[in-house]
């Protein structure tokens, strides 16, 4: 038997999920993978100190010490360390906090083994010649959907969103993930400075300008439909969610509309 070429440490304050986690790291057909269980963040920290790890999956909220806190702290010691959070926190009451410290990365836990799905994929695309680059600046921005309603309601756990990004408030991408980047076919740093409309058919983005953007900086979330644009000037059908931060980043997260509704996308 030959060593796992992937060693991920996972950490979370809950003993169970912490090792539920790992369990379906290891699990996984798609990753070899040796996946480490830790639940306290500064045992985590002097962990990461003093042994190699390919990534980092941490939850945001624990005791003593925040995920984005025990980044910071890891990054003195491994700047270039790959981490991702999987956290029920919502993306956009940390969008700051995420741009500052350089988090790789965001999923958010979900029921049922969707929010687990999402995760083994993130990791598999570092075993699959992407270590290291989770999310390289962030996620990419976009916002729209044409006929759907602006509610306050939708909970962002009621889709499985794959890319994850931040607008600034100048309208130019400044955290973009590197799913997010797939999805439209760049890599994240071809996006980050870019306006979010370079993302969207013309049409579409005097849709997002008129109706979903004013909604949503009036603090309302916003979840629907859109039509996306790729890097190679097809379009596919996007299912995503619009929300702001405190600062009125826009924080937005996107998967292709078929994986989600079971719809087909749309191309030209």
């Amino acid at each position: 038997m030959t060593d796992p070429s992937l060693r991920v440490l996972c950490v979370d304050d809950e003993p169970g999920l912490a090792a539920l986690v790992a369990a379906y790291l290891e699990r996984d057909d798609g990753i070899d993978c040796e996946a480490v269980a830790e639940t306290d963040p500064g045992t985590a920290l002097e962990r990461i100190e003093r042994e190699a790890f390919d990534c980092v999956v941490s939850d945001y909220d624990m005791p003593g010490r925040t995920g984005v806190e025990l980044l910071s702290a890891a990054r003195e010691s491994e700047p270039d360390l790959p981490f991702l959070l999987f956290s029920a926190t919502e993306p956009d009451a940390i969008a700051a906090e995420m741009v500052r410290a350089g988090v790789s990365d965001y999923v958010g836990k979900r029921g049922g083994a969707d929010g687990y799905t999402a995760l083994l994929r993130r990791v598999g695309h570092a075993v699959d010649g992407e270590r290291g680059s989770f999310g390289a600046g962030g996620e990419g921005a976009g916002t729209g959907g044409k006929g759907e309603s602006v509610t306050e309601s939708t909970a962002a756990t009621d889709v499985a969103l794959d890319g994850v990004c931040t607008v600034a408030p100048d309208g130019t991408f400044e955290f973009v993930g590197k799913e997010y980047g797939r999805l439209y076919g760049y890599e994240p740093d071809e996006l980050v400075g870019e306006p979010w409309q370079r993302l969207h058919p013309d049409e579409e983005v005097e849709h997002i300008r008129s109706h979903v953007i004013p909604a949503v900086m009036e603090g309302e979330r916003w979840t629907g439909t859109s039509e996306g644009l790729r890097a190679d000037g097809t379009t596919f059908a996007e299912s995503k969610m619009v929300s702001t931060a405190s600062d009125d980043r826009l924080v937005i997260s996107v998967s292709p509309f078929d994986e989600v509704g079971g719809g087909a996308a749309a191309s030209d």
